[in-house]
Formats: C-alpha cells, structure tokens, sequence
C-alpha cells in the first residue's frame, strides 16, 4: 500500500515536488481556494479544503497522512507563526473514527533568513540563529513549535532553510525592466540560491534521508553577489543591468521589504545537506540554471 504524503502549501514547489511523488504516493493537498487545486488533481492529488488561519476547517487532516510536507508562509504580521501553530494542533487532535495517528515524518520548508546578517561570513546549520525582520522571526518561532511538536510527539522531523528560489518562471526580470538599482560593488552582500526543481528534489530526499529534528541549507554552490546575480540575468535577457547605488541612497529607491534582503550578507555552506540527504544539484550553480531557462524559451 502507498504511503500517504498530505502538501500544505500548494504552490509552484508544491507542484514541483508532486510530479516527482505521483508514482510511489497517495497524494493529499489542502486548499484555502478549490480552484487553485486543478493543476494537482492532474497530478492525482485529492484536495481538501482548509484555511491555515481557520483552525476549524482543519479538522480533516487528523489522521491522514503518514508525511506532511509544510510549504505554506506565515502571517504577514507579527513575530508569531500562528498557521503552524493551527496545522500542528489539527494533525495532533483525535479523529471522530479512527485512533489518534500522528505523521510519520514532517518536513518543514524554512528560510536562510533565520540566520540574519553575517557580514558575508561563511556558515553552516550551527551559525546561532539572529532573524533582524519579522518575517525572519515568524520563520524561527515556526521552527521551535515543529522541534517541540516533534519531541512531543515523537515524530520525525526535518526542517530546510531554502535561501532565494529561481527558475525559469522566477526570475527578477520585471525588476530589472522597471531599471531599480542594486548596491555599489562596496556596500553589496552576498546572496545565496537554488534551483526550484532542485528544491523539489531536495524535499524528496528528506523525506527518505532525512535525520530527526535536524536543519539543512538548502543552497546551491554559488558565491555571488546580488547586484551580480541582478547583472548576470540582465545580460542573459539583453537587458540594460540596474543602475548601482551607495547604501545610503537606497530607503528612497528600494522597497523596505526588499532592502531587508539586500541588507543580509551570507555566504551558506551546503556540505550537511549533500552528504546526509544524498543531494545531487541538477543546476549547481544560478548561471547553469539561467542558461536552462534560455535554452527551453519559457521566460
């Protein structure tokens, strides 16, 4: 019998890592909108219609899935997650017909940002987590409620801390169109990468090789600056590359939210995540993956 694998957070990854789960998996996916879930029926995926932020309308997943795959963001405000902590207390509440059964294994998507600014140090999963924003902080506040679950209830747990995801659809092309500029060579940080179909993988490694409440980077093998990641696909595209701008000048021009990425400067080591979960990069680095996005014409 097929093992059961419920998706929570049912968007572009999603997507990605249920065409490489449709052979071997019984497929569940929760939808806060019914008509989001058309390109997974497709794939075999059986929806259930729930919303992270309406614990109620949650009370199916009890009891369902064998792996839960946690992709969905936190709230947009605060420094709590309180979606996870709605879909922890759903998956561990009693079901009305059969005993309480709790998730095998629970893997949950993160983000580098947990890590702060590190002044384009080199790091790896025992840098001492620093968020600077409150989405950065949301993301901590999810990763301890899923380690004390986990200890709690005994269940296997993985968390990813993903850094930038790019594809052939994700892209910063809109931004270098609109001509909004980057940090001069001086004042720019390091930005860190991968792949999405190179997630999804990933994300299927850790369900199979993962260890217990244990973190893994999940970055590619690049080291290069954003304002050099901005100008590489410029050139690719033939676009004009963004103008560069002091630091200084930057709260007039650059969005608050998107300064607070480009004031984080971190260079991530990947070594736990290639010898523990047996990661090989299909794109190692954002030129090769780039250069695919040209090759098959889909920007």
């Amino acid at each position: 019998m097929k093992k059961t694998v419920l998706i929570v957070g049912c968007g572009d990854i999603a997507l990605r890592t249920v065409r490489l789960l449709q052979s071997n998996y019984r497929l569940f996916g929760l939808f806060r909108n019914p008509d989001n879930a058309a390109p997974f029926r497709l794939s075999g995926v059986i929806s259930i219609q729930g919303d992270l932020d309406h614990p109620a309308s949650l009370r199916r997943l009890a009891g369902l899935a064998q792996i839960v795959i946690h992709l969905a963001p936190p709230p947009n405000r605060g420094i709590r997650d309180t979606r996870t902590a709605h879909l922890l207390s759903a998956l561990s509440m009693q079901s009305k017909i059969k005993p309480r059964i709790l998730p095998q294994r629970f893997i949950y998507i993160s983000t580098s940002g947990v890590y702060g600014d590190c002044h384009g140090a080199m790091i790896d999963e025992t840098r001492p987590l620093n968020p600077l924003s409150d989405r950065a902080k949301r993301r901590v506040d999810a990763e301890n409620q899923v380690r004390r679950w986990s200890v709690r209830n005994h269940v296997s747990i993985s968390i990813l801390r993903v850094p930038g995801i790019y594809a052939e659809s994700r892209l910063p092309l809109k931004r270098i169109r609109e001509n909004l500029p980057a940090f001069v060579a001086a004042d720019d940080g390091y930005t860190n990468h991968i792949h999405a179909d190179d997630l999804a993988h990933i994300i299927c490694a850790a369900i199979h090789h993962g260890k217990s409440c244990r973190a893994y980077n999940t970055t590619d093998d690049t080291e290069m600056k954003m304002g050099d990641y901005f100008d590489l696909v410029a050139d690719q595209f033939g676009l004009s590359r963004p103008p560069r701008i002091p630091r200084k000048q930057a709260a007039d021009r650059i969005s608050p939210g998107m300064l607070s990425f480009m004031n984080e400067s971190r260079r991530i080591s990947n070594a736990r995540m290639k010898k523990e979960l047996h990661v090989t990069l299909r794109y190692p680095t954002v030129t090769q993956g780039i250069l695919a996005a040209l090759k098959h014409n889909t920007v």
